[in-house]
């Protein structure tokens, strides 16, 4: 009782400047865009892992459980090498959000205009029609390069004809995905990052997978027209939004770039 009225004192004696108040509203945005990134992965699970494993020790050193205080104070010291291997996913789009903010990207752009987003949706519906399947991912402010490296580099400027040509069966483009960067088709058949998602469900073939797991890496936004059910999905935050068509698919693409600042002048 003694010690709480003494650090009751202490605290009513301490003094807090404007220095102070930015350095715990730093801190709390910190940790609260941690958890943002956290949420709905594996590692959330993970991280309530390790702090089950911190709580023990503190409870185990409180009762003075010397063998298993012993124990989980070594694994407590490997918790900053087993952060990196089980984050490294985390850290990495972390480190990439805070990368492409405003302030740091002022030379890149979305240049995202009415007659590429209505010229993809037509597209999008054109191959659902028919039933041939297309990857397409769309460049918001994280870059694509490095999956764009993977493919066929194009170089072109989008348009409807030029995506249903690209995605005709037997073609040397049609397996893999496109990458869409300021309006142009920089390549074509590259390969994305599939998803470790083990909740997904069994019906989502590779392409969602793929669309799902560049959403997880990136803010990308990734089309997916599947080629057995003829169903037009949109991945975007590790999501995915389906069934869409022209419509909604247009609307939601959009509705997603004007997020980031681009305002698509859309026709009449």
């Amino acid at each position: 009782m003694t010690a709480l009225v003494g650090f009751i004192r202490h605290m009513t004696h301490l003094s807090f400047g404007l220095s102070d108040i930015v350095d715990i509203l730093t801190v709390a945005l910190l940790i609260y865009a941690l958890l943002v990134l956290l949420k709905g992965t594996r590692a959330m699970q993970m991280l309530w892992g390790i702090l089950i494993i911190v709580g023990l020790f503190l409870l185990a050193s409180a009762l003075k459980l010397i063998t298993l205080s012993i124990i989980l104070g070594s694994l407590i010291g490997f918790l900053p090498f087993a952060i990196i291997v089980l984050f490294q996913q985390e850290i990495r789009r972390m480190l990439a959000a805070f990368g492409s903010t405003a302030i740091f990207r002022w030379d890149r752009g979305q240049e995202g205009s009415s007659v590429m987003i209505n010229e993809l949706a037509l597209g999008a519906q054109a191959l659902a029609s028919r039933r041939v399947g297309a990857l397409i991912a769309i460049e918001r402010r994280d870059s694509l390069a490095g999956w764009a490296d993977t493919g066929i580099p194009l170089e072109a400027r989008f348009s409807y004809d030029l995506m249903l040509n690209i995605f005709i069966p037997g073609t040397p483009l049609h397996d893999g995905a496109v990458i869409i960067s300021g309006g142009r088709i920089v390549a074509a058949s590259c390969f994305l990052p599939l998803t470790t998602r083990h909740e997904l469900s069994t019906e989502l073939g590779t392409r969602h997978r793929a669309a799902i797991g560049l959403s997880e890496e990136s803010d990308a936004l990734v089309v997916v027209v599947s080629e057995e059910t003829g169903t037009i999905s949109l991945a975007v935050e590790q999501q995915l939004l389906r069934p869409l068509d022209e419509t909604t698919l247009r609307n939601a693409l959009v509705e997603y770039l004007y997020q980031l600042g681009t305002q698509p002048e859309l026709e009449a």
